[in-house]
């Protein structure tokens, strides 16, 4: 069978440091292309837009979409109307309501779409799954808090309107969270810290709850110092349950269940080819509705300015 041919669109940090490691070591994907107006990948055709990799570049299968989410539904809707796969890195979208027509052009066209969640794919979050599958939750905290200026050096469009500001990695958290528990959850309410001089908050505290009552506690930072952090922490009727390290690492009670390295990526690309070979599309937009509820319920508080 044919490796499906991929390009990239967006060579930013986490294009490089992890798109292009897990497409090179999963089997039957091949890249091929690149479109970036700032730079360039040896070895591959090179564009500046998406509009012009799918002018100059016919033999493309697949568009992977590394883009800021701003722009993404321009661009997913024009590689789809070629005839494109899509690969959305997260988050799928600006905004909510664009994915479902993006949905619909998928399907009517026969292509794949995939919202690409890649913290669901850490290796604690099947082993957590299971294990809340047969003992009930009774709370959960999340703290996630890092230094946007480690993960985001001067990439300022994280905080400018549709950046999400230190959503982009608390959807992380929310990825992890709605695929480990049992049933749905929603935002009860939240505080929204925005330094005066952007547009996205720099931290934000929440409560969520499931339609059974578990509270749910999460504290986003992005203004963390030293150690990065990302527990997910829950009591259960069977003891204590601890995802750390992004999902890499699960404890009970203490004792290891779960540590292994950060593969996250490429479980994401082997997902892609399995969908790609079934003709089969996979857009969860649940971590981004939270967001978009967070917004919406949330109290807003300004804070110190922030500068990179």
């Amino acid at each position: 069978m044919k490796p499906i041919r991929l390009a990239l669109v967006g060579l930013g940090k986490i294009a490089r440091d992890q798109h292009l490691p897990a497409i090179a070591a999963t089997p039957g994907i091949e890249l091929v292309a690149v479109a970036s107006r700032n730079a360039r990948l040896d070895g591959v055709d090179c564009v500046g837009t998406v509009e012009e990799l799918l002018a100059d570049v016919p033999d493309v299968d697949a568009v992977v979409l590394c883009t800021p989410p701003m722009p993404r539904r321009d661009q997913a809707r024009a590689a789809l109307a070629a005839g494109k796969h899509v690969l959305l890195e997260k988050p799928p979208g600006a905004g909510v309501s664009e994915l479902a027509p993006l949905m619909a052009l998928a399907e009517k066209r026969g292509r794949t779409l995939f919202a690409a969640w890649h913290s669901r794919f850490a290796p604690a979050v099947e082993p957590a799954r299971d294990f809340l599958a047969r003992h009930r939750a009774r709370r959960v905290t999340i703290l996630w808090k890092e230094d946007a200026r480690v993960w985001h050096p001067g990439q300022d469009w994280i905080f400018e309107p549709g950046g999400l500001g230190v959503f982009d990695p608390g959807i992380n958290a929310f990825s992890i969270l709605t695929a480990i528990l049992p049933e749905p959850v929603f935002v009860v309410g939240a505080r929204l810290d925005f330094p005066a001089n952007r547009e996205a908050p720099i931290a934000a505290e929440l409560k969520l709850a499931t339609a059974s009552g578990l509270p749910i506690h999460t504290a986003f930072d992005f203004r963390q110092s030293g150690e990065q952090i990302w527990p997910i922490a829950i009591e259960t009727d069977a003891g204590s349950l601890v995802l750390s390290a992004g999902g890499a690492r699960l404890n009970h009670d203490g004792q290891v269940l779960v540590d292994e390295p950060e593969r996250e990526y490429r479980g994401v690309y082997r997902r892609f080819v399995d969908l790609v070979r079934s003709s089969s599309s996979d857009v969860d937009t649940g971590p981004l509705a939270l967001v978009a509820d967070a917004f919406m319920l949330g109290q807003r508080s300004f804070v110190d300015d922030f500068a990179w």
